[in-house]
């Protein structure tokens, strides 16, 4: 029987990696472990990701999801930045940009 969504909700590579460690390989099987492998290796970030997203949430007024990708990927220029702010570039001076990005250096 097919499982219901409850909730739908974005979360960063790093929670993720959390949530399947709290997991445990018996959970899931050869998918559950493609899955942590590749989260590992692409975690750029650990638990302070979440904060992170919450930061650039109220501070930079990015959606969640934008903040999201972002912290997913970590940009480190403009010009690497701009694409995850497509549908709202205009609104970004690249003041507000470098603001972003700011943010983003203190948890490297």
């Amino acid at each position: 029987m097919p499982r219901k969504i409850l909730e739908e909700k974005p979360i960063t590579i790093p929670e993720v990696k959390k949530l399947l460690e709290e997991l445990g390989p018996a959970a899931g099987g050869d998918f559950f472990v493609r899955t942590l492998d590749y989260v590992t290796k692409f975690a750029k970030l650990g638990p302070e990701a979440g904060e992170l997203v919450r930061r650039l949430v109220e501070e930079a007024g990015l959606s969640e999801w934008e903040a999201v990708q972002i912290v997913n990927c970590m940009p480190e220029t403009i010009d690497e930045l701009r694409p995850f702010l497509t549908g709202s570039v205009a609104l970004y001076s690249r003041e507000k940009m470098k603001k972003i990005l700011d943010l983003l250096d203190q948890y490297r």
